[in-house]
């Protein structure tokens, strides 16, 4: 057998480190090691959020002789009213932590388009009130509206935050819905076309057909729903908001502070004047996160005996907003709620 030749060694080590160095070339950068989660922590400062609101109120003309509105046919609420009440409440019960600004009021003589184009006109409308069937789809051209008034560039430059539509029954919002890079359910689907906007926002979707209470439940979802967001990797206890969502009827003597629709002894959605008493940690909870065990027995007396704006003015006043962390989330939950960009994905 003939012995390799050093000119055929030379040739094989050649290619060896040809191959090696393409190899090299061809293989994906390591990846980036995720960012440390803070350690727990009763200093790092509860952040106060404000937020700047686009609100945009559709109010169209009945009557074009006298100029009435549709608020003013149908003895609706004033939406200066609603406004400055709903703030008023928000900022109460987070302690000052949440804020609302609204930077821009549009009112509008029109009914907003439907995403096949069609509008009410008033007649029309006035026979759904009287019990004919509204139209369908029901939907607003969510598009139209972002595009009309600039919202993604608006909101990419940080003039406002979000925005606010004021319409009436069957006028087609989502009581809440989220736009933006890495939008997610916000007690509606994510806004289509808007991934090229690069900060998160929330259009709320309110009727002055309806109170303050409505106000604050729509807000109340949107809290459940960004809440449900940032602990999605929790589990068992470390999941906190679902501990503090629990109630009697699914959490049997392990009742908290409840979710918008069911109070700590709720039998069914919106039973909030029940006067059956069961054991709740929901006093606890304005100790969070230092627990100290205050099991209490309560019923409706608590949260307004059924009223729904108390029910949820009660609600929204347990959510935790103090200093520090624990397992990497802010102890002040407000800061999510307001500005879902803080929410890590």
């Amino acid at each position: 057998m003939s012995t390799p030749s050093r000119s055929s060694d030379n040739l094989l080590t050649s290619l060896l480190e040809l191959l090696k160095k393409m190899g090299k070339r061809g293989a994906p950068p390591p990846a980036a090691a995720p960012p440390p989660v803070p350690a727990d922590n009763l200093t790092d400062p509860a952040v106060m959020v404000t937020n700047r609101v686009l609100q945009i109120v559709y109010d169209p003309i009945m009557d074009s002789a006298t100029g009435e509105r549709l608020s003013q046919r149908m003895k609706w609420n004033r939406v200066d009213d609603l406004t400055s009440d709903f703030i008023q409440d928000i900022l109460e019960t987070s302690a000052g932590l949440a804020r609302y600004e609204v930077v821009e009021r549009v009112l509008l003589d029109e009914f907003p388009a439907k995403v096949d184009g069609y509008r009410y006109t008033p007649a029309a409308y006035l026979e759904v009130m009287r019990g004919a069937p509204p139209h369908k789809p029901e939907e607003i051209d969510y598009q139209a509206i972002l595009t009309g008034y600039n919202v993604l560039p608006r909101i990419a430059k940080r003039e406002i935050d979000e925005v606010w539509l004021f319409g009436f029954p069957h006028a087609g919002f989502y009581e809440s819905c989220m736009g933006g890079a890495g939008a997610f359910w916000c007690n509606a689907p994510p806004l289509r076309g808007t991934t090229r906007c690069p900060r998160r926002f929330i259009v709320m979707g309110f009727s002055f057909e309806r109170g303050v209470g409505e106000m604050l439940e729509a807000f109340g979802h949107r809290a459940e729903a960004i809440l449900t967001k940032v602990f999605e990797k929790a589990t068992g206890e470390a999941n906190l908001f679902a501990r503090f969502s629990r109630y009697e009827k699914n959490a049997p003597g392990k009742a908290a502070v409840g979710t918008i629709h069911f109070a700590p002894n709720s039998q069914r959605d919106y039973d909030w004047g029940n006067p059956t008493k069961v054991l709740s940690e929901c006093y606890d909870w304005l100790n969070f996160p230092q627990f100290q065990g205050d099991v209490r027995e309560v019923d409706a007396s608590e949260w307004g005996g059924g009223d729904i704006r108390a029910h949820h003015r009660w609600w929204l006043a347990h959510l935790p907003k103090v200093a520090g962390r624990t397992a990497g989330v802010a102890n002040n939950w407000w800061q999510y709620i307001m500005d879902p960009n803080l929410v890590n994905l």
